[in-house]
This record gives structure tokens, sequence and C-alpha cells, in this order.
């Protein structure tokens, strides 16, 4: 199997191949981000599926040409952005009403323009290739296409960075900012057919909604930064369509398929396992949250035991159900903070550990004020929310609750509220 995937790489079609599977991921996943931003995952996928009656025009005007089908595709996939946006604004039709209409009946009309032409003797247009893909099949012509695509949708972005950040997350904005956004919508159709295009021998019109939706949500769970975001995509575009056809030549299975199955995986991999937005780190950010909580209501409970008496970890075993074990790791860590010290078998506050536990009751007595004074609740109401809260409030926020309710100097329950 390793010398069969090391003579296709080093054959002229397995390098027009791979060069090609690359430049067709990172262009999805770069324009993929825009659509995915701007909620626009059907349209991409309506249009993908929209081009098909192009392609069937331009076999039957000039037969099997590259060039007549990106002609072909680019026109129709236009032609379905501009009546989707008709029905859309002219005729008061539902986003996903207009494109269910028109995609399906595009592409109902390239299958039978497909089926018609197949029909005919000595004509071969095979539907599944345009379906699927076909890219082992790909002629030097075909790269060349791809590389002028690659860089007219890189130059696109680059050059209309600002204006399309702008549109996509302060569209009211943008018209106080002298932001053509009919203008700019249909460029990125245009640029969107254009993508589907140079992606129809890679996974084919069905499956190339996977490669520019896939790679970019991935990369919205690796990054804040639309910059970030937008090189994490063509990264992830590129690999996912690499590792799909060298995984569709090691196992004989068919490329585009392959390509979605490892951008899905890739996917996967990117939820569990993101820095900061995956499931792995989200479970660590609930067990570490966890921890400082009942951290500080320990020493909130101390603080209530009064000045000069000691705890350990015994006095709080009814402490949300947790185990010894567990509080005796809390007053470890409490000492290494220096919000404890240890004198023989009792811990007692130190004037950092007092300062805290004092802001606490502080954050504690201020909500419970706020939730009475502000929100109409009686006294009897607000203790588990306010439980619950005072982990939450910083001391910023405190302050700016403290000014809002008067600088209070008792809660509800006629309790002194405790000074910054």
């Amino acid at each position: 199997m390793l010398e069969h995937m090391s003579d296709f790489i080093l054959s002229d079609l397995g390098l027009r191949t791979i060069i090609i599977a690359i430049l067709v991921g990172a262009m999805c996943g770069m324009l993929g981000c825009f659509i995915v931003l701007r909620n626009m995952a059907m349209i991409g996928d309506a249009l993908s599926h929209a081009i098909l009656p192009g392609i069937v025009a331009a076999f039957a005007l000039v037969g099997y040409s590259t060039l007549g089908f990106f002609a072909g595709s680019v026109i129709a996939g236009l032609s379905s952005a501009v009546l989707i946006t008709w029905l859309q604004q002219k005729m008061n039709v539902r986003n996903d009403a207009a494109i269910g209409i028109i995609f399906t009946f595009m592409f109902s009309l390239g299958i039978i323009g497909i089926s018609w032409i197949s029909g005919k003797q000595g004509v071969h247009l095979d539907l599944k290739d345009f379906l699927f893909g076909n890219l082992l099949s790909v002629s030097g012509e075909d790269l060349t296409m791809t590389t002028v695509l690659f860089c007219i949708v890189a130059s696109f972005i680059a050059i209309c960075y600002r204006p399309l950040f702008v549109t996509t997350f302060q569209p009211t904005l943008s018209g106080t900012l002298g932001v053509n956004r009919t203008l700019l919508h249909y460029l990125l159709m245009l640029m969107l057919s254009l993508v589907v295009v140079a992606s129809l021998r890679s996974v084919g019109v069905i499956l190339v909604v996977s490669m520019l939706i896939t790679p970019a949500s991935a990369a919205l769970l690796l990054s804040n930064e639309l910059p970030r975001v937008i090189a994490w995509a063509s990264l992830l575009g590129a690999v996912s369509a690499l590792s799909g056809l060298f995984a569709s030549i090691a196992f004989d299975f068919p490329a585009g398929p392959s390509m979605a199955v490892m951008a899905t995986v890739f996917y996967g991999l990117i939820v569990a396992f993101a820095p900061e937005k995956g499931l792995l780190a989200k479970y660590l950010q609930g067990r570490r949250l966890k921890k400082r909580i009942l951290i500080e209501d320990i020493l909130k409970r101390t603080l209530q035991l009064g000045e000069g008496a000691g705890a350990d970890p015994r006095t709080f075993a009814d402490l949300s159900g947790t185990s010894l074990g567990a509080l005796k790791q809390c007053f470890d860590r409490l000492l290494r903070l220096g919000l404890y010290e240890q004198r023989g078998q009792l811990f007692h506050l130190t004037s950092l550990g007092h300062t805290r536990a004092l802001q606490l009751v502080r954050a504690h007595r201020l909500w419970e004020t706020f939730l009475v004074e502000e929100l109409g609740l009686s006294a009897d109401q607000i203790h588990e929310d306010a439980e619950r809260i005072e982990h939450y409030l910083s001391e910023e926020d405190l302050y700016k609750l403290d000014e809002q309710l008067g600088f209070p100097e008792k809660d509800p329950h006629g309790s002194p509220i405790p000074k910054a």
C-alpha cells in the first residue's frame, strides 16, 4: 500500500491532485468563515446544487470543457442568488423557503438535463462525477483553473476584509460607513459560486457544503479573532482535503466523501479538545469553578464561626455533600494560598483570608439587597440565589451594585454589610 501511495504521489496526476486538494480545501475554509458567521450555510448548500443546470447548458453548447463548465456554473449560481434575494425582498418569502424553492428547482432541472443528454447515443455525462466529485481524473486545465480561482477568492477576502467584517458583525452600522451591502452580498455570492465550481471535481456539488461549513465551524472553536479564524479554517480545510485524498487512495474510497468525513473527524477532535471551547476544557473549567466555590464557602463558613474560632475539615462535612478527602485537599490549598494558618489540629483565617471572607459576605448581602429593593422580592426568597451569585461578582461589580443601591449599611435581614 505504501509503495502504491508513493508511486501515486510521484506521478504527474498525483501531484496535480494533491495541489488541487490543498487549494480547494483552503479556499473553502477561508470563504466558509464568512458563510458561517453570516448564517448563510443553507445558501451555500443551495448554490452548490443550483449550478447543475449551468453545467448541462455548457455541455450542450461547447461539449466537455472545463472553461465551459466554469462559465455555466457561475451564471447558474449567480442567477440562483438573484432569484433567492428577489423572493426574499420583493415577495416577502421567508429566507429558508426561498432557498428551498430555488435550489430544488435548479437542481431538478440539472438532473433532468443530464438524464436527457446521457440518453443520446454516443454521449456520456456521468451525473455521479458532478454530485460526488472525481478528483483522480483531474487535468492540467483543472489545476490551472483551480489556482486562478484560489487567487481570486483570496484576493477578494484580502481587499474586502474590512467591508466584510463590518457587514458581518455590524450590518446596521455598515450603511453609515458607506458600505454598499447589496453589492458586497452579490460579490460574496459570486465568490461562493467560484468556490463551488473549484470544488466540483474534488468533492462534487453534494458534499462541497461540508468543506465550506465544517472547517470554518471548527476554526471558530479555536479562536475569537477573525484573521486567526480564517487562517485556521484554511489550514483545516487543506489538511482535511489532503488526508481525505490519501485515505481514498489507501482504502479505495471515493475522494469527495473521504474529504467530507475527514473534515468531520477533525471537527470532532476540536470539539473535544479545543483549548477554551472544547468539551474537555469546559469540563476542567467546571471542576475548577466547583472547587473555587467550595473553597470560598469554607472561608465564609469559617468567618461565621466567630473571631478566634478554628475549623477543621470535619466541621464542613455537610457542605454540598463533599467528601472528607476533598475537604482536606481544599484546606491544603487554602494553606498554600495564605488564606489559612494551622494551629495544632485547627485552621484559622489569616488577615488575607479574613478579607476574602468579608468580600463574600459583602457580595451576598448586597445581592440580597438588590433583589429586594430593585426586583421587589421578599426577604425569604433571596438567600439561595445570593448564595449562588456571590461567587461570580467581582470587586468592580460590587462597587457598581453598592453605588446603584445608595451604599446601604444593612441587608434586608438587618445584618450589617461590610464595606469595601
